[in-house]
């Protein structure tokens, strides 16, 4: 596929410190680093925070769950007079 890229200076420095290193062209440089995710040049682990609950619900049934609260919703509009 043929793109054009615009590369921070910071990335543009990782790309051709890669094509002297290895002596190869610039696009093998780029795809060599998106493959690799350029290891030591800022790696991102995504951390999800954990929050305490006072429930557990099993996701396997979450469509059920969701009903169940939709109905109980329309329930209590019609119990309101709504």
């Amino acid at each position: 596929m043929r793109t054009t890229v615009t590369l921070d200076p910071d990335v543009e420095q990782v790309i051709h410190e890669r094509m002297t290193a290895r002596g190869v062209s610039f696009k093998q440089a780029l795809n060599d680093a998106i493959r690799s995710g350029a290891p030591g040049r800022g790696e991102y682990t995504f951390t999800a925070p954990a929050y305490p609950g006072g429930f557990l619900v099993d996701v396997t049934k979450a469509n059920q769950l969701a009903s169940e609260i939709d109905d109980a919703a329309v329930i209590e509009k019609l119990a309101a007079g709504k």
